[in-house]
């Protein structure tokens, strides 16, 4: 059961995360790999609403649903690029934010394959799907029911 449903946030609430969401979606990045820092993120915190959203969209623009279910364990599959690779080490490590770890040579993989307004543009790519979760975790909407294009 949904606890608080989007139109009940404070006024200028949702306007605030959909700004960033909308500097995301126009930045120029790969739809493809964006798709995937969403539902890799989405997965690593448990969010069950944000996960179907995520996998339904990512299918429905074209995407290989074996990518998209293998993604939690994508050290071990061969369906990653190495650029892929160098993202999702870096969208966990902004997700989890492990205490007194370098995260050096995860900047130096970034680093081979992306400019430095790029890599910019991932990490808020990383916190706005963080912040999405966050929020749905907390207001609860039930999975399941998404259907692509729904939030459109």
């Amino acid at each position: 059961m949904e606890r608080i449903s989007f139109s009940e946030l404070p006024k200028g609430m949702y306007a605030a995360l959909a700004g960033v969401q909308g500097f995301v979606d126009h930045s120029g990045l790969d739809h493809s790999l964006m798709e995937l820092i969403k539902l890799r993120v989405s997965y690593i915190n448990s969010c069950a609403y944000c996960i179907d959203m995520h996998y339904k969209d990512a299918v429905a623009a074209g995407e290989d649903p074996k990518r998209l279910y293998s993604l939690p364990a994508w050290r071990e599959a061969p369906y990653y690029t190495q650029q892929e690779q160098a993202v999702l080490a870096f969208a966990e490590e902004l997700t989890y934010l492990p205490a007194n770890k370098s995260a050096e040579h995860i900047h130096d993989e970034l680093n081979k394959y992306y400019s430095k307004d790029e890599i910019a543009k991932i990490t808020m790519a990383i916190i706005a799907i963080n912040q999405w979760n966050r929020l749905v975790r907390s207001n609860g909407p039930v999975p399941g029911l998404y259907q692509p294009g729904d939030h459109k």
